[in-house]
């Protein structure tokens, strides 16, 4: 049997507490819905025909050279301590690309593991679906994400609690490693399972931290950099992950899970859409305090690994963990000087235009594009007394700037996003198996910096009766 895929199996390495073999359950009628042929290239796949791609991408076949496991993780939950792992996922194998990269194969929603804690490990064709769309759009808008090849088709039904077809996605991401993991390492009995990991993900991810004073330290300190670029990123396209879990939380700094995320549409630090997410713990202005919170989690699963004095281990995890506030305050401003074309330090300038954007209520995306525009659209928005003097203190500064100033905003500011009314749309009418409107926006999204005319339907905010208040979890 040819090998389609250049697997190796580094993470079955460790021991053997970390993961747990497990086939994928085989798909009763597998039929192929997306393939990401471009990804598959740069990946190095070998041409699949449709058949094959959903024999292998439904778990009904293996590939040649797979060896199927569950990762086994903990985790906190909206900041409750969980024993986790792969419920719902199967690791096929870490691919080596052409270039010499290596990254994960995933099918989840390939059947119960392990792990499933009386799950199904199924998972329905809609938020495969959303997944597939939403992380390919986070990678075209420059966004740190994991990534995905395909989506079949299983023939199944799934409940949640309502039928609904049934789906595996193929998901790609540098790795799984997850704070979570680290958690699960240090809670374990075994203590030989934490260093055993810590040298893993130097390995993988940082191999420059091996080489420090202090290998165990400089992991987390590269870590905590990741995630800042990370959210960084977020706050600059308007997007709320709704479950940052340190189980969702990726030492690789890429966006995981994409359950019951959303695109802020009207500016507010609170919003929410997650309909698990109660208190606002990961609102759209929460996504930095949490991301030190995970890191912070990072830092307690390594104290052991960072000194064997447990007061000297705090102090020096301390230091680094201290320099995340002045880090991420630092880029944020950087980004959003970028967003409005400023070449020259204007905190004040930034702050009052997210005042203004607040109460206004004016659209995040939309807002930030008219800027760039040689006349405002309309819209009552752009005409106030208080946008007019805004307006009148920016304008100067950014056209000092010249063609710089423009650039960078350019680059900073998508002219369309996964808007999520949208989205939803899309997604119930795929559903019922037409993927048009799918299609679509897909295919726009793939291009999200290009230049649109002011009524191009993908710049549209939803209308009253289109509004999306809450996202859901696939589970």
């Amino acid at each position: 049997m040819s090998q389609h895929f250049n697997f190796q199996h580094s993470y079955q390495t460790l021991p053997a507490e970390m993961f747990a073999a497990v086939a994928p359950a085989r798909a009763a009628q597998p039929e192929l819905v997306f393939y990401n042929h471009t990804l598959a290239e740069q990946l190095g796949i070998s041409p699949l025909d449709n058949s094959l791609a959903a024999l292998y991408l439904s778990g009904k076949q293996l590939p040649a050279n797979a060896q199927p496991i569950a990762q086994a993780y903990a985790g906190h939950q909206f900041g409750h301590a969980t024993m986790l792992g792969d419920g719902r996922a199967i690791l096929l194998g870490e691919q080596i690309t052409p270039a010499g990269n290596v990254v994960d194969i995933q099918l989840k929603g390939a059947g119960p593991t392990p792990f499933s804690r009386r799950g199904d490990g199924r998972a329905t064709l809609g938020s495969v679906l959303r997944e597939y769309f939403i992380s390919e759009a986070m990678a075209a808008l420059g966004v740190p994400t994991s990534r995905s090849l395909a989506v079949v088709a299983t023939g199944e039904v799934v409940r949640r609690p309502q039928p609904h077809p049934g789906a595996v996605l193929t998901r790609v991401a540098s790795s799984h490693l997850r704070v979570g993991t680290f958690q699960y390492a240090a809670w374990h009995p075994n203590k030989k399972l934490l260093p055993a990991l810590v040298n893993y993900a130097i390995k993988r991810h940082y191999p420059t931290a091996a080489q420090a004073e202090n290998p165990a330290l400089a992991l987390l300190e590269a870590v905590m950099e990741q995630q800042i670029r990370l959210i960084v990123h977020w706050l600059r396209v308007g997007f709320i992950h709704g479950v940052m879990n340190t189980d969702n939380s990726t030492i690789s700094g890429e966006t995981l899970d994409y359950g019951p995320c959303a695109f802020m549409d009207t500016y507010h630090p609170n919003t929410v859409f997650s309909s698990i997410d109660h208190q606002g713990r990961y609102a759209f202005g929460q996504q930095a305090a949490i991301a030190q919170w995970n890191l912070e989690r990072l830092a307690e699963a390594l104290l052991t690994d960072i000194h064997p004095q447990e007061n000297t281990a705090i102090q020096l995890a301390s230091a680094v963990l201290d320099n995340f506030t002045p880090r991420f305050t630092q880029q944020w401003v950087d980004m959003m000087h970028a967003k409005l074309g400023l070449m020259e330090t204007a905190n004040e300038l930034v702050d009052d235009w997210l005042t203004l954007l607040q109460n206004q209520a004016m659209d995040y995306t939309n807002a930030h594009r008219a800027l760039m525009r040689a006349e405002l659209p309309q819209e009552e928005a752009y005409h106030t007394e208080a946008f007019t003097k805004w307006w009148q203190r920016w304008r100067p500064l950014h056209d000092a700037g010249g063609q710089a100033a423009k650039e960078l905003m350019q680059a900073a500011n998508p002219a369309i996003i996964p808007r999520n009314h949208q989205v939803n749309q899309a997604l119930n009418a795929a559903e019922a198996g037409e993927l048009t409107a799918f299609s679509a926006l897909h295919q726009a999204l793939k291009t999200p910096y290009q230049a649109r005319d002011l009524g191009d339907p993908f710049t549209q905010v939803a209308e009253a009766h289109e509004r999306v208040t809450q996202t859901f979890c696939g589970t």
